[in-house]
């Protein structure tokens, strides 16, 4: 057991921080991703994209504490099938949700943490949401989600895209 235990944390410690995880410094400078990457935004870039190009906004809101959202960048977000529905159907934003920065939700103007907590009511991480245009959320997933579980759930958001849209 204890063998087990030691080479547990040998690979946790030595080969997760060794992963080159992609999580932006702040939320008021989301990082945009290299020509083959998503092409993340700001929270409130996004919702001035969003609104401009009437399309709906998902945001990944993530921590630098949190191991399976940096699992989700090394390889959901990676995947050139999710990279081409964020990039080319949605606003793609990045939001730490430990940020103090003062956002927009749902018409409330918020630090990120208060809105993950308080307006969305998200009680862990990696949490999406899905915002229309005019800055309402319409729907919060809270989940770690392989390549072809977010796959499916971003057809189907789009499925009800003409209704949400209108929101």
């Amino acid at each position: 057991m204890r063998l087990f235990l030691l080479a547990l944390v040998s690979f946790i410690c030595g080969v997760l921080p060794a992963m080159s995880f992609a999580a932006p410094a702040n939320s008021k400078a989301a990082p945009n991703a290299t020509a083959e990457g998503v092409k993340w935004r700001s929270y409130t870039e996004g919702l001035a994209q969003g609104k401009a190009r009437q399309k709906l906004i998902f945001v990944d809101l993530y921590a630098d504490w949190c191991v399976p959202c940096r699992l989700m960048d090394a390889g959901v977000y990676s995947d050139p099938a999710i990279v081409t529905l964020l990039n080319e159907r949605f606003i793609p934003v990045k939001l730490d949700a430990d940020s103090q920065e003062k956002i927009s939700c749902d018409g409330q103007l918020k630090t990120a943490q208060k809105c993950f907590s308080e307006v969305w009511e998200l009680k862990a991480l990696p949490s999406f949401v899905l915002v229309a245009p005019k800055g309402l959320s319409i729907l919060t997933v809270t989940q770690s989600l392989t390549v072809e579980d977010l796959k499916e759930l971003l057809t189907k958001f789009l499925s009800k895209e003409k209704e949400w849209l209108a929101r």
